[in-house]
C-alpha cells in the first residue's frame, strides 16, 4: 500500500453530498468530519452524524470535535463513540478570528497547559484512535515542540499537520519543513497537510518531509480526481486528467447534490458559487469564467455560463490544468466553505 490520502475537514464542504461525490470521483483513504461544536449545551450535530453513517464510501471516518470545555469534550466523545467511527479528532487548527478568539480550534496553541488536560482526558475516554489536527503554533513556532512532546506522551495515534501558523491563514508559503520536524519527532504517523495541489506537488511534500499521507483539503473542491490520481501515480499507472467537458459535469453535480435543500434557488446558486470560487482558478487564466460566474443571479444564468466557458467551441476537449492557474484566487476567508482545516 502507498501513502495515505486524507479528505480535510472542512465546514460546510465536508458534508454528506460532498463525500458521495468523492465516492464516486475516488474517495481517499481516510475522512474526516466537519467539526462537531463542543460547548455545555451541544449536542451532535445531525446532518454531521449522517456523513458519518451514511456516505457510502466504505471509507474509515474520523469525527472531529471542536471546543475547550474538558467535561464537554468527555461527554461529547462518549456520544461519539456509539457511532461507526474510525477515532475521534481534535481540531487545534482553525484559523477564524471568532473560533480561536474564544480559545478554540487554532486558540488552543496559545495555552500548552490546556492542550495538555484535554489530550489527557480524550486519551482516558476514547476506545479507539485518537488523533489530532494542529498548526505549527498560533502567531509564531514558540510552543511547537512543547505541542509535539504532548502529542507525543498522550499517545496521539495520527497528527495532521498544517504547516503555518494560525495568524498566517492560507496566505502563507508551507512551512513543509516543520512537517519533517514532526516526522522524526514522533512515534504516530502525520499527514502532510497545505496547498497540496497536485500528484506532483504531493510527491515532493512526500519526499521532502517523509510523512505517512497526504490530507487535503482545498485542491479536492477544485480537483475531485485528486485522490483517485495521486493512487494511481503511486501504483505505476497514468493517472486520470479530466478536460473542461468532465469538469461541466462536475458543476451539475455539485448544484444538484452539494447544494440541495435549500429552499430557494438563490440560496443553491450562492451555495455553488462558493465551490466554484476554486474550480474556476484552473479553467482560464483571465479569470473569464470567475468575472462571469460570481454575477449571475439564477442557475440558468450559471448553466450558460458554464457551457460558454466549459464546452463551447471545443473547450470540453481541452485538458483541465492539473495545478491552479497563476495570478487567480480563490478569495478564501475560513467560512463557507472553505472551513478551518483547508
Amino acid at each position: 500500500m502507498g501513502p495515505w490520502t486524507a479528505l480535510a475537514p472542512m465546514q460546510d464542504v465536508t458534508t454528506l453530498p460532498f463525500m458521495r461525490i468523492l465516492g464516486r470521483y475516488g474517495a481517499p483513504d481516510i475522512l474526516f468530519t466537519e467539526y462537531f461544536r463542543v460547548h455545555s449545551h451541544s449536542t451532535l450535530e445531525v446532518h454531521i452524524v449522517e456523513s458519518i453513517t451514511k456516505n457510502g464510501t466504505g471509507r474509515p471516518i474520523f469525527a472531529q470535535m471542536i471546543g475547550e470545555s474538558v467535561p464537554d469534550l468527555v461527554r461529547t466523545m462518549e456520544a461519539l463513540q456509539e457511532l461507526p467511527i474510525a477515532g475521534i479528532d481534535l481540531n487545534m487548527g482553525c484559523p477564524a478570528p471568532k473560533v480561536y478568539k474564544k480559545n478554540v480550534g487554532g486558540g488552543l496553541l496559545r495555552d500548552p497547559a490546556k492542550v495538555d488536560s484535554i489530550l489527557a482526558a480524550m486519551r482516558a475516554t476514547t476506545k479507539g484512535n485518537l488523533t489530532v489536527k494542529m498548526r505549527i503554533g498560533f502567531d509564531d513556532d514558540r510552543h511547537f515542540e512543547t505541542l509535539l512532546a504532548l502529542i507525543e506522551k498522550h499517545d496521539v495515534d495520527l497528527l495532521s499537520l498544517h504547516a503555518r501558523t494560525v495568524k498566517e491563514g492560507y496566505r502563507s508559503e508551507v512551512h513543509y519543513d516543520y512537517i519533517k520536524k514532526a516526522v522524526t519527532s514522533l512515534s504516530c504517523p502525520v499527514l502532510a497537510n497545505g496547498n497540496i495541489t497536485s500528484v506532483e506537488k504531493g510527491e515532493q511534500v512526500l519526499q521532502s518531509t517523509q510523512a505517512a499521507g497526504l490530507m487535503i483539503g482545498r485542491s479536492c473542491i477544485r480537483n475531485p480526481w485528486i485522490f483517485g490520481q495521486l493512487r494511481d501515480h503511486w501504483a505505476g499507472r497514468e493517472f486520470f486528467r479530466p478536460r473542461l467537458s468532465d469538469v461541466r459535469r462536475y458543476v451539475d453535480e455539485l448544484y444538484e447534490e452539494v447544494t440541495a435543500g435549500d429552499i430557494e434557488e438563490k440560496f443553491r446558486v450562492n451555495k455553488l458559487k462558493k465551490f466554484l470560487n476554486f474550480v474556476g482558478i484552473a479553467v482560464d487564466s483571465n479569470g473569464e469564467f470567475l468575472h462571469d460566474m460570481r454575477r449571475v443571479k439564477n442557475y440558468d444564468e450559471l448553466r450558460s455560463v458554464a457551457d460558454r466557458h466549459l464546452l463551447a467551441n471545443g473547450r470540453g476537449a481541452r485538458v483541465y490544468p492539473l495545478e491552479p492557474l497563476e495570478g487567480l484566487i480563490s478569495r478564501p476567508n475560513c467560512e463557507t466553505p472553505e472551513g478551518c482545516s483547508l
